[in-house]
């Protein structure tokens, strides 16, 4: 695993809430996160390939035998997501949650059943694979038809715990973000003991913003960095995966999933006319059962007494978003991709001599 600083390493601080250990949506306990890089073909050949495919899994077991509860919301929608209507019926996420490319999301899903099958094909039958996608053309050339089965399979077979990769990997090699590089980013927020203590993670595959709106910590950076500009704008799109341990049912998830487009527009994002911003939270807190049976869940209730614990989940899920865009654009490096088409790394040096200036960050 390549490492680059991430915004805390910098000095950076985003709001004030504080990280898990990781600082990472693996910070909540059992979510595991799987990547498979597909990269072939020459720097600026026409049939190069610049794409992946990543994963995100809820809980240890596999998500068919336990699900959990989960919602969606969709800030605008120019975008693909599979599975959005049996969660918005149903209230649960019961597959791994699938990130590739936009025109390789029929791909993922067919290798997705078969994966399952491969675990379990009474499962396979009846699961509806999550599997979603941003526009990785400009880098990467999509009517080659790169990823195989044997991509997917890998991504959800290399899904564990611990630290996650960022940057350009899996489903983020071929992304933008601000017109930089993008790609895959995370971050995480603990909430304090009066708040019962519970872990906020967020996953990022970032795929938007225009130059000019890019804001970091409230700092107009965009505005400062002029150079070091693609070919080609693209309005593009953002994922971003929400998991907590606190005991929320689907009606609040879905409010949860609502405050990560919160989070997007306090760096800059805007949710243009031709992006998808497309939101998934979920909740570990409790495994839903299979049989039929009536039982009794962990909820945290609506009623006045858990009003400061929900609006720290809120707080936390919007900081966390905020950190993990700006993650994804740190850890990510200048790619060449086909037909000679760039994206260039945001320079650390220069974003730091802003926010200094700003004051943002200490000299």
């Amino acid at each position: 695993m390549t490492t680059q600083p991430r915004a805390r390493d910098l000095g950076i601080r985003i709001g004030s809430g504080e990280p898990g250990s990781l600082n990472a949506i693996t910070d909540v306990a059992g979510v595991r996160v799987g990547h498979r890089s597909v990269i072939r073909g020459d720097d600026g050949s026409t049939d190069a390939i610049r794409t992946g495919v990543t994963t995100v899994f809820p809980r240890e077991a596999a998500p068919w035998t336990e699900p959990v509860y989960a919602a969606t919301h969709i800030l605008n929608g120019y975008g693909e997501l599979i599975g959005i209507n049996s969660m918005a019926e149903w209230g649960i996420l019961e597959s791994p949650i699938v990130l590739t490319s936009s025109q390789q999301i029929g791909k993922a899903f067919d290798a997705s059943v078969a994966w399952i099958a491969t675990k379990d094909v009474t499962a396979a039958e009846a699961v509806m694979p999550c599997v979603t996608e941003c526009d990785d053309s400009f880098l990467n050339a999509v009517l080659e038809r790169p990823l195989r089965d044997d991509d997917v399979f890998e991504a959800l077979d290399a899904a564990t715990g611990g630290p996650v990769e960022e940057g350009c990997v899996g489903s983020g090699i071929g992304m933008q973000c601000f017109d930089f590089k993008g790609g895959i980013g995370t971050a995480s927020r603990v909430l304090s003991s009066d708040a019962g203590g519970y872990t906020v993670g967020v996953l990022v595959m970032t795929n938007h913003g225009d130059r000019p709106g890019l804001l970091v910590d409230g700092v107009r950076v965009g505005e400062q960095i002029t150079d070091l500009m693609p070919i080609e704008h693209s309005e593009g799109s953002c994922i971003v995966i929400v998991g907590t341990d606190a005991p929320l049912m689907p009606h609040q998830l879905r409010r949860v999933a609502q405050r990560a487009g919160m989070g997007l527009s306090r760096g800059g994002s805007y949710a243009s006319n031709g992006s998808g911003e497309q939101f998934i939270a979920f909740s570990t807190a409790n495994a839903v059962p299979l049989d039929g049976k009536p039982y009794a869940p962990r909820v945290l209730a609506d009623g006045s007494e858990s009003w400061a614990v929900i609006s720290s989940v809120f707080r936390a899920t919007i900081e966390a978003t905020e950190e993990a865009v700006l993650n994804a654009m740190l850890a990510a490096h200048t790619t060449v991709g086909r037909d000679g088409n760039t994206l260039f790394a945001l320079p650390h040096d220069r974003l730091l001599t802003i926010l200094r200036a700003a004051g943002r960050v200490s000299a």
